[in-house]
């Protein structure tokens, strides 16, 4: 999914961000949509960045609100995480030091928790897919306001899917977690500001080996 160049899909994506948006007690905004972030920069100007968002202010700016309020769902989502009965023992390793990471059958194998094992061959693996191809994308850019990815952001949200789907973590907050799947299966970057949002469509080429990401308007990143 994070490496799709499906079209997106306008109706659910403005959808799903206007819930946002009424979460976070604003109005549903104007949609602008461009066909490259390249494309974006121009509605971006006044936007905060993340070194704004590090400076207390108030009111604070909706990409705040967006960004403390998704820290907590995913912190919500994994909560009361219930590890199942292990088959062997962990191998020891000392206080404080990471598990070396294995593949996952291996780490199953070695007597990993299971969660380390989720978190190594789900969310891990696919941030380090993924962000290998937006970083590079936004590093392109130069510097950019603080917006999300759509369907490059899957690598949390398919984490926090397998611990719901497996029954190891409670079903919180269903609504929002619904929404931002929806926003992860159906967009692509955006960038919200009070009254406007800037979408982005999806690139209609990627390879990444090596990366290669183009989009309908001709602007690539190689």
């Amino acid at each position: 999914m994070g490496l799709t160049t499906k079209p997106v899909d306008h109706t659910t994506t403005e959808e799903a961000i206007a819930s946002i948006y009424a979460r976070h007690r604003r109005r549903r905004p104007e949609f602008v949509w461009v066909t490259s972030p390249r494309a974006a920069m121009p509605f971006l100007d006044g936007l905060p960045t993340h070194e704004d968002l590090r400076r207390p202010q108030f009111p604070w700016p909706l990409a705040s609100d967006i960004a403390a309020g998704l820290s907590q769902l995913r912190s919500d989502l994994e909560a009361d995480y219930t590890e199942p009965p292990a088959d062997r023992p962990a191998p020891k390793r000392k206080k404080g030091d990471p598990w070396p990471v294995l593949p996952p059958e291996q780490a199953l194998a070695a007597g990993y928790p299971f969660r380390e094992v989720l978190l190594q061959g789900v969310r891990n693996d696919l941030f380090r897919r993924l962000s290998s191809v937006y970083l590079p994308v936004r590093a392109a850019l130069g510097p950019v306001p603080v917006g999300w990815y759509g369907h490059q952001d899957a690598y949390w949200m398919a984490f926090a899917d397998v611990l719901r789907r497996l029954g190891l973590t409670p079903l919180r907050r269903q609504h929002e977690f619904e929404t931002w799947a929806a926003l992860t299966r159906a967009g692509g970057w955006w960038w919200p500001g009070e009254h406007r949002c800037v979408l982005v469509e999806r690139p209609v080429t990627l390879r990444t080996d090596p990366l290669f990401v183009e989009y309908g308007d001709g602007w690539a990143v190689h």
